[in-house]
C-alpha cells in the first residue's frame, strides 16, 4: 500500500550507517507503554505539584554521598535534578546507568526506570584527542545518546578498525569529528558523518571518558552484548519518561510489548546504524491502534517530526507491530 503524497519526508533506501551489530537497549530496554494515545503535539511538562510523587536514590559513578531526587518528567529534568543534588553543572552529566556503577551498557538509563532503581550518574572526566586511520568502510561502532544532546559510543566490535585504537572506550562522548563539534547533533546524524568519513584516510576525534574512581579502573569493555530477556527494573512498576509530554507511572511491560519494542529497535540499528529503545518504544505506542500503514506513517511524522525514516523502514515497523500483536516471534 503507497504512504501518499501527504509524507512530509523521505530518506534513500535502506543503508547500514554503523556495522549492523546485535546490540540492545538493556536494563533500560523495551518499554512500557502507556494505554492512552501518544501527545503528538509535544505539550510541555505538567507542573511540579501534579507531577508523580517518587523518590529516587543517586549516586555519582565514580563515588559519591547518596542523593534523593524527585519531581522530573523527562532526561534532561533528571539531569538537572541530580546536578542540583550533587552541586554539579547539567552538562557534566555524560549518562545514567540503573542500578550499578559501572560503564555497563546493559543497564543503561533510557526511557524507563524502574520505581525501585538506584540511579548513578556518569558525570566527564579526561579529555582526548585521537587519530584514526580509516582502513574500512566500517569503523565497528554502535552510537546512541543520553538524550540531553550527547552522542557516545555504546558498542565496539571486537577486531574492528576502532577496536585496534585502545585509548577509544565504550562510555566515551564523541564531543568532535574532524574538528567539527557535534554536542546537540542526534545519535543518527554522528553515525551517518562517521560511515561517510572516506576510507583510506585519517580522522580526528575527540572524546570524553566518563569519570572513574581509582579502585573502579576495569578492562576496556565491548559495550552491551545480545540480551534478550533483560528486565526495565526492580521494582513492580517502571517512569516512563518522554521528551514529549509528561512522565507516566506503568505496570511492566507485556510480553507483546517487550517483542514489539526489541525489534523495532533492532529495525533502528538496521536501517540508521543506531539503539533508541524509547524511541523504539514510542513507535509501538504509536502503532498499537493504527489500522493501515498509512495511518501509522502519518502519525509518525505527527510525533516524531524531527526524524525522515524511509518508506520501507515504517512497512517494516508496522509489520513487526503487527507480528507482535499476533504473537507471530
Amino acid at each position: 500500500m503507497p504512504l501518499g503524497p501527504w509524507r512530509k519526508k523521505n530518506k534513500p533506501t535502506k543503508e547500514h550507517l554503523v556495522e549492523n551489530e546485535e546490540v540492545t537497549g538493556g536494563h533500560a530496554g523495551p518499554g512500557s507503554l502507556a494505554k492512552s494515545a501518544v501527545n503528538g503535539a509535544g505539550l510541555p511538562p505538567p507542573p511540579a505539584n501534579l507531577r508523580p510523587k517518587l523518590v529516587f536514590h543517586t549516586q555519582l559513578a565514580h563515588g559519591s554521598p547518596t542523593g534523593r531526587i524527585e519531581g522530573f518528567s523527562n532526561v534532561k529534568e533528571l539531569y538537572a535534578k541530580i546536578a542540583e543534588a550533587f552541586n554539579i553543572r547539567p552538562p557534566e552529566i555524560m549518562f545514567c546507568t540503573l542500578n550499578t556503577h559501572k560503564i555497563d551498557m546493559d543497564k543503561l538509563l533510557g526511557g524507563q526506570i524502574g520505581l525501585e532503581d538506584f540511579i548513578f550518574a556518569h558525570i566527564k572526566g579526561i579529555k582526548k584527542e585521537v587519530e584514526v586511520y580509516k582502513s574500512e568502510d566500517a569503523l565497528g561502532l554502535t552510537i546512541t545518546d543520553n538524550g540531553a544532546g550527547y552522542a557516545f559510543i555504546k558498542r565496539i566490535k571486537e577486531g574492528s578498525v576502532v577496536d585496534r585504537v585502545k585509548v577509544i572506550c565504550v562510555g566515551d562522548h564523541v564531543e568532535c569529528i574532524n574538528g567539527r563539534n557535534i554536542v546537540g547533533t542526534r545519535h543518527y546524524e554522528v553515525a551517518r558523518m562517521l560511515k561517510d568519513l572516506p576510507k583510506d584516510k585519517n580522522f580526528t576525534l575527540k572524546l570524553v571518558e566518563p569519570m572513574k574512581a581509582f579502585e573502579m579502573l576495569e578492562p576496556r569493555s565491548k559495550g552491551a552484548k545480545p540480551a534478550g530477556d533483560n528486565k526495565i527494573g526492580t521494582g513492580r512498576g517502571t517512569l516512563r519518561l518522554r521528551s514529549k509530554g509528561p512522565a507516566t507511572v506503568e505496570e511492566e511491560p507485556t510480553e507483546f510489548e517487550e517483542k514489539a519494542v526489541k525489534k523495532v529497535d533492532d529495525l533502528l540499528e538496521s536501517y540508521m546504524g543506531i539503539r533508541d529503545t524509547e524511541l523504539a518504544a514510542t513507535m509501538v505506542e504509536v502503532g498499537r491502534d493504527k489500522k493501515n500503514p498509512d495511518e501509522f506513517a502519518m502519525a509518525l511524522d505527527e510525533t516524531l517530526g524531527d526524524f525522515a525514516f524511509p518508506d520501507e523502514f515504517v512497512f517494516d515497523v508496522w509489520g513487526a507491530i503487527g507480528d507482535a500483536k499476533q504473537g507471530r516471534f
